[in-house]
């Protein structure tokens, strides 16, 4: 029997619990626990993704959300771990929520110059409201598009989108949420899309209805990062199952103990002539420095 037939059926390890809470605090606990980083390695690419767009006052959709954590990072001058050391000191532990927000909303009111507007999308209506709340997200929209069509609201918001931007999402939404935001936009001003997607989870779908909207997927070949930590040997087992059934070798990436994701780019197809993912992503870090453990 090949390995693909004794692929392990146990799935990813369920951080449920701490996507739509209050606040942000059992996010970054939950997740550091892990060297959660994939935040890190997409405020190098989107930040580069935007300067290549070379609009002078950019809206990004920020896809899975969450709180505004990519929203802080493209807002602020700020790293990943400042975000952590900040919501998992001892200063803010005893804090309520709304103790918090209000240290936040200070913490957050200035942004940095060229800082784009960010709309955040998302399940989870209480991660949306905190981000909102504290100024990271400028506008929020609380839908699943796997699930409904959007909101007029949200119709009308995307119509203004310069960027799509997904780091941890992929896999719990897939081409149709991509399908139905693409739908709401001008086919004569396509935003482009920067995705961040684990190499367990296949990308192609989502590029197949990406085209079907005018857009070329390209991926940034060669460079991967590491997502998070493996909570488990079971999940180890399982992440390693999927990638043999996708004929992917994770030597040196999974085989080391954590999850990685690939580097995908979709643009309208003459935008992506005109310039090649090399010259926009090319010198990005090979692996920039880790979030500090917890």
């Amino acid at each position: 029997m090949s390995t693909t037939d004794a692929r392990p059926t146990l799935a990813k390890a369920d951080f449920d619990g701490i996507y739509d809470q209050p606040d942000p605090r059992p996010y970054f606990h939950g997740l550091g626990a892990h060297d959660y980083s994939v935040p890190h390695y997409g405020q190098h690419v989107f930040r580069r993704v935007l300067n290549a767009l070379d609009v002078d006052s950019p809206t990004v959709l920020d896809v899975c959300c969450s709180y505004g954590v990519n929203a802080a990072l493209l807002k602020h001058d700020i790293g990943l771990a400042d975000l952590y050391d900040h919501y998992r000191s001892d200063e803010v532990a005893d804090l309520t929520s709304e103790e918090l927000a209000a240290v936040d909303r200070e913490r957050f009111a200035a942004c940095r110059e060229g800082a784009p507007t960010v709309i955040g999308l998302d399940a989870a209506s209480n991660a949306i409201a905190y981000g909102v709340e504290v100024g990271l997200l400028d506008q929020g929209v609380v839908e699943n598009l796997e699930e409904n069509p959007p909101s007029p609201e949200l119709a009308t918001a995307v119509g203004s989108v310069d960027l799509v931007t997904v780091t941890g999402g992929i896999g719990y939404v897939t081409e149709r949420t991509f399908d139905r935001l693409f739908e709401c936009t001008d086919p004569e001003r396509r935003p482009w899309l920067a995705a961040l997607c684990l190499r367990t989870v296949p990308f192609e779908p989502i590029a197949d209805r990406l085209a079907t909207h005018g857009l070329v997927t390209e991926q940034l070949d060669g460079v991967t990062y590491p997502q998070r930590r493996f909570a488990s040997e079971d999940e180890r087992a399982y992440a390693l199952g999927e990638l043999d059934a996708l004929g992917i070798d994770p030597t040196g990436r999974e085989s080391e103990g954590s999850y990685h994701v690939n580097v995908f780019l979709a643009r309208p197809v003459d935008e992506a002539a005109e310039r090649p993912i090399e010259d926009i992503l090319g010198d990005l870090p090979e692996e920039p420095d880790h979030i500090p453990s917890a």
